[in-house]
């Protein structure tokens, strides 16, 4: 692909689109990669990057991470803040499953103790968390109850013993978006997620039994303050977000933004798909109250499958979750709007921070840190490929200059329709287990569509973020075991 003849290198990883490069641009468009991460990004991503910087109100620069993909309105990996009074807030620059994110989960167990147990293991997840399409956890909870659920997060499985005190000082936010509002969200929406909490889902969704072998590690220091102690030790990551809940949320506002955002607030753009409200309106402002609802069922999802994950492993190992050391090393979310201070032209703002498919990165001593992780810098959790690994990194104080922001995982090189053609998920299950990876999933088809092949390469997304000065490599994680919807 040839890339866009304006576009200009800034520095090594950082690349520039000029105000110029589209009409009605109000800020320069950049994007963090390497050159190759760069030749291999869609023209999509660029477009739509320069039309994210047309979006009224929006300060500094459009930004892209190293993972960027073509997307719904934003690309994925794009990030965008908004000035409160003069600008907008867009659910295309959230993503339709809103606070999609990660969670790592710590073991003192080693690779040598789980490997003879990691099929039972991988059976005995695949059977206490739900995955699929329409798949319904065990937590019975009513409609009433669902709203309670969705305004309080975590606090609500705090209550209902489906958390330690402990899981919630490790979210971000501690697991709750305060002003969530369930009056916000339409009863279908409500429909859609009451019985949903407690569950993976389907796509990208999976968890994962991984390992953190002694070469793989970047940082002895860092790892032994983010709990790696011991070499070849387990851990368990898992990523999924809002459900059904959280894509009805997006649907009803963008279709209530469509037709207020001309007739009503003259804003005119590019892309229908970055439909858009001014944040100080009543529109705006009920968007952003049902947002944060989905963005505590996200939450509240992880944390009920965190609750699932200790006790699978306290039954296969026959010892209690803390005798098994399954701390958490942190939660992040990735399919946000947050209203967060930054320095702008040396001057602190309060401003409305998009995040889609990208990942908070607060350096060492920025605020919003755990205290066990003031020196440290935030643990950045990226998820790879199944076949690849991920990675477990720490905040920079260079993603000052991101809003605080770095990559949420490897990005897609190609569409799920495009990974089916290519690759046979029966055949791949095989050949996963040959190399040591022993997956369960609920539909071959949906493996297929996340074959290592459909990612870009988790190394060099993980080395473009630490080379711009956004979050550092701290441990690479190789799979073991797998779940998948």
């Amino acid at each position: 692909m040839s890339l866009p003849s304006q576009l200009r290198r800034i520095s090594e990883n950082i690349w520039e689109l000029p105000v110029t490069y589209r009409e009605g641009m109000r800020v320069p468009a950049r994007i963090i990669a390497s050159e190759s991460l760069l030749a291999g990004m869609e023209a999509g991503v660029f477009d739509q990057a320069a039309n994210v910087a047309c979006l009224p109100g929006i300060i500094d620069y459009s930004w892209c991470m190293p993972d960027g993909h073509w997307g719904y309105g934003f690309p994925i990996g794009g990030v965008a803040a908004m000035d409160l009074d003069s600008g907008v807030i867009s659910p295309g620059g959230i993503g339709f499953d809103i606070n999609c994110g990660m969670r790592l989960v710590l073991t003192t167990l080693t690779e040598a103790e789980v490997r003879p147990r990691i099929r039972e293991l991988v059976d005995e997840l695949f059977f206490a968390i739900p995955t699929g399409v329409g798949c319904k956890g065990f937590v019975r909870c009513s409609r009433g109850k669902f709203r309670r659920v969705i305004e309080n997060g975590s606090g609500w499985c705090l209550e209902n013993g489906l958390a330690l005190p402990e899981d919630l000082e490790l979210t971000e936010e501690g697991g709750c978006f305060e002003g969530a509002d369930a009056d916000a969200c339409s009863e279908k929406a409500i429909e859609r997620g009451f019985d949903q909490i407690g569950t993976l889902g389907s796509g990208n969704h999976y968890c994962e039994i991984q390992v953190a072998r002694p070469e793989n590690i970047f940082d002895q220091a860092t790892a032994r303050a983010f709990g790696i102690t011991i070499p070849n030790q387990v851990l368990i990551m898992f990523h999924c977000g809002s459900r059904g809940f959280g894509h009805q949320v997006a649907t009803d506002y963008l279709q209530s933004f469509l037709k207020v955002m001309t007739v009503k607030y003259g804003i005119k753009l590019h892309d229908r798909e970055l439909a858009c409200a001014p944040f100080r309106s009543p529109e705006g402002q009920a968007y952003f109250a049902a947002m944060k609802c989905a963005a505590n069922m996200g939450f509240a999802n992880r944390q009920v499958i965190l609750h699932r994950i200790r006790e699978v492993f306290s039954r296969v190992f026959h010892r209690s979750p803390g005798d098994l050391g399954m701390g958490m090393v942190y939660d992040v979310a990735h399919n946000t709007a947050k209203l967060e201070m930054h320095s702008i032209n040396g001057v602190q703002r309060q401003l409305l921070v998009h995040r889609k498919g990208a990942t908070r990165s607060l350096g060492p001593g920025m605020s919003g840190l755990p205290e066990c992780y003031g020196e440290t810098g935030q643990p950045v959790i990226i998820g790879g490929s199944m076949e690849t690994g991920s990675y477990l990194l720490a905040g920079m104080a260079g993603s000052a200059a991101t809003f605080c922001t770095t990559a949420h995982g490897s990005g897609r090189t190609m569409s799920r329709h495009q990974a089916r053609k290519m690759v046979q998920g029966r055949k791949l299950l095989g050949e996963m287990e040959q190399r040591g990876i022993h997956v369960r999933t609920a539909s071959f088809g949906g493996l297929a569509e996340e074959a290592g092949l459909a990612y870009k390469d988790i190394d060099v997304v993980a080395r473009a973020t630490e080379e711009a000065g956004l979050s550092r490599r701290v441990v690479k994680l190789v799979p073991i075991g797998n779940i998948k919807g």
